[in-house]
């Protein structure tokens, strides 16, 4: 009697796991990073750093290997439908307002993994992380 009973809950628990994590495959997140945790995610090199300042503000200084897409430019969504929704993205402004709304705008397209500077390039200049000019 004991076999079935364990049998039947050990289905069970197989059944909600896979449901779980189809769920989640299926869902999109935006996680708030510090400049440390940015900065080691960036360099591991299968990231995409995503800098939604204004050109003027990447062309002053910017993180190695950037890529800029000015969130507050009438063609952002058009140019963020051209990327790739299931890589991993970080991304930043200058203090963390734009990147919030960039990543939300990117969540609402569907991107999957979003990692946001909350500190922005000024936390990481202030940090005395390397700026690319």
């Amino acid at each position: 009697m004991k076999r079935p009973a364990a049998y039947l809950l050990a289905s069970t628990l197989v059944a909600l796991a896979l449901v779980l994590s189809a769920v989640a495959g299926e869902t999109n997140s935006v996680r708030r990073v510090s400049v440390e945790e940015f900065e080691k995610l960036a360099q591991a090199g299968t990231n995409i750093v995503l800098d939604v300042r204004t050109k003027k503000e990447f062309a002053a200084g910017r993180i190695a290997g950037a890529k800029n897409l000015d969130v507050n430019s009438s063609d952002f969504e058009k140019e963020v439908d051209k990327l790739d929704k299931t890589k991993v993205y970080l991304v930043h402004c200058a203090s963390g307002r734009r990147s919030r709304v960039a990543c939300e705008k990117m969540q609402q397209a569907g991107f999957r993994t979003l990692m946001e500077m909350s500190a922005g390039m000024r936390g990481w200049e202030k940090a005395g992380k390397p700026v690319e000019k």
